[in-house]
């Protein structure tokens, strides 16, 4: 397992040093068109070159590293093409929130789009193991889990549902923000009211520990923060930064309670059309543009606790053993065989993933 695990990390890496300044100008892509779909059979798109014209879309906003990875996919692959193929990039949710997109897919409505994984619990488990509380430790365990033979199957387990995986981008380590308190404890989370991602286990992780979750797409969130309507959210520092959650929020707590990987699909139906050429194309794309996208989120990092400093947010560190002690309940809930519940199998490989790296 260790050696594969290697492997697979080196292929994943290989391309890290290809790529310098992660910046989302220059891209051949545009996030002001919402035209109609281009069929992969020869249509020609808006600029009478291209014979694919994709769009692929995202809730974050347009300075989120996921908007950078996309764009510089949609370099690499006109780049790649010749400008057979043009992606055009769509951010803060201009082609709807992330179920909406992924159902597009699956109709033939919309070509790509880049998600998190708590809404994939409708098409398969697999993916559930993410959404488990303080599973990983470190950026590297997670990248690790995701670029491992089990971490592929994972992301390809839905391509015989209309969504085919193409590659791990990633969000980061999840932390809550609020305007009650600092949470350096569990108890500190009691009667306070949070935004969470539309997924079971990441509601019952904050129930546990005393919280009052209630899902949320992200374009309300802003406004329902700056209403009062909830105290509290949870989300990287990038989206913290880019979403400017810094203007409307007292506290940041550095809890890294949930790691958020991002599985990048394109329609299956449209990927199949595609010629073979193309599709290879579009893969060697993703896989690079994903460790761009990566990058362009180390770089931010290194930053960003010192900017939101800056802006004014009162930041804190926590114990994370008293939290993890507090989720064990989580664990016990939602691992097991059940629809709903994260494969034994699956986790233990995880954890074998996660032993091997210390």
């Amino acid at each position: 397992m260790k050696k594969r695990i290697l492997a697979l990390l080196a292929v994943a890496a290989f391309t890290v040093s290809a790529f310098a300044g992660c910046t989302s100008s220059g891209s051949s892509s545009s996030s002001g068109n919402n035209s109609g779909s281009a069929s992969a059979s020869g249509e020609t798109a808006s600029t009478g070159e291209a014979e694919y014209h994709i769009r692929v879309g995202h809730v974050l906003a347009s300075t989120h590293p996921y908007e950078m990875g996309l764009k510089k996919m949609a370099e690499i692959a006109s780049e790649k093409s010749n400008g057979k193929i043009t992606i055009d990039v769509f951010a803060n949710s201009q082609l709807g929130n992330e179920r909406d997109m992924v159902e597009a897919l699956q109709l033939g409505s919309q070509e790509m789009v880049l998600v998190s994984t708590a809404v994939l619990s409708s098409f398969t488990d697999q993916f559930l193991v993410f959404d488990l509380p303080f599973l990983f430790d470190t950026t590297e365990q997670a990248r690790a889990a995701c670029d491992s033979e089990l971490g592929l199957g994972i992301l390809h387990s839905v391509d015989d549902q209309g969504i085919k995986g193409l590659a791990w981008f990633e969000n980061g380590f999840r932390n809550v923000t609020n305007n009650v308190r600092p949470i350096e404890k569990p108890e500190d989370l009691k009667g306070i009211k949070i935004r969470t991602m539309e997924s079971p286990i990441h509601m019952a992780s904050f129930s546990v520990m005393g919280a009052d979750p209630t899902p949320m797409a992200m374009g309300e969130l802003f406004t329902a923060l700056q209403q009062g309507t909830l105290d509290a959210q949870e989300n990287p520092l990038a989206i913290i930064d880019t979403n400017k959650y810094f203007e409307i929020q007292k506290y940041l707590s550095m809890t890294g309670h949930f790691y958020a990987p991002a599985p990048l699909f394109i329609a299956t139906d449209y990927f199949n059309s595609m010629d073979e050429e193309s599709q290879t194309v579009i893969q060697e794309a993703a896989n690079e543009a994903a460790t761009y996208e990566r990058q362009c989120l180390d770089d931010m990092n290194t930053e960003l606790q010192q900017t939101l400093a800056d802006e004014g947010m009162i930041i804190n560190e926590v114990d994370k053993a008293l939290f993890k002690e507090a989720v064990q309940p989580v664990y016990d809930e939602f691992t097991g065989t059940e629809a709903g519940q994260v494969n034994p199998d699956i986790l233990a490989q995880v954890q074998e993933i996660i032993s091997s790296m210390e």
